[in-house]
């Protein structure tokens, strides 16, 4: 299919959900697939999102979203059509069977820290530093050029700004 649309379909997707507002995009970034490697290569973005959801509502927002974008799991790391990924959630960190935040493969993967950085030049996310990993990693990355604008960084909404307390 058609990567670029896929990705622009899922952004689409993620601001349609109440609550959640897609605030920053990087650009998108072509890399050599991660895992099982006899499939095309990728294109990987980081998004940032402000949202009043949970990690865990988030990663079902996620998950449905794949599924509605024709995503099946076939086998693991295999060829997708879409994967939305929680790299980080202020103020949250979480370790369960279905969802580790930060990710836990966030350190050792160029295609995230490079678009990563795109957002935040310092590497500093939410309380993480990320810039030994991009120094360590990304030194001889086989990160390809940028290919256009649109992984996803959660950004937690303030107390004070949500109108509907409790409504989650």
């Amino acid at each position: 299919g058609d990567k670029m649309q896929n990705i622009k379909d899922a952004v689409a997707a993620l601001n349609k959900i109440p609550k959640l507002t897609v605030t920053r995009a990087s650009s998108v970034y072509e890399t050599e697939p991660w895992g099982y490697i006899e499939q095309d290569n990728f294109y990987n973005a980081v998004i940032e999102v402000e949202t009043e959801l949970s990690p865990r509502a988030l990663l079902g927002v996620c998950l449905g979203i794949e599924g509605a974008l024709g995503r099946v799991r076939e086998f693991k790391n295999g060829p997708r059509i879409i994967d939305l990924d929680i790299l980080v959630y202020e103020g949250e960190t979480l370790s369960c069977e279905e969802l580790t935040v930060p990710h836990r493969f966030l350190r050792e993967r160029d295609f995230v820290l490079v678009p990563l950085r795109e957002l935040f030049p310092d590497l500093k996310v939410f309380g993480y530093d990320f810039s030994e990993d991009y120094d360590k990693i990304c030194e001889n990355s086989a990160v390809k050029t940028r290919i256009g604008l649109i992984s996803c960084i959660f950004r937690r909404v303030p107390d004070t700004a949500k109108s509907d307390k409790g409504a989650y």
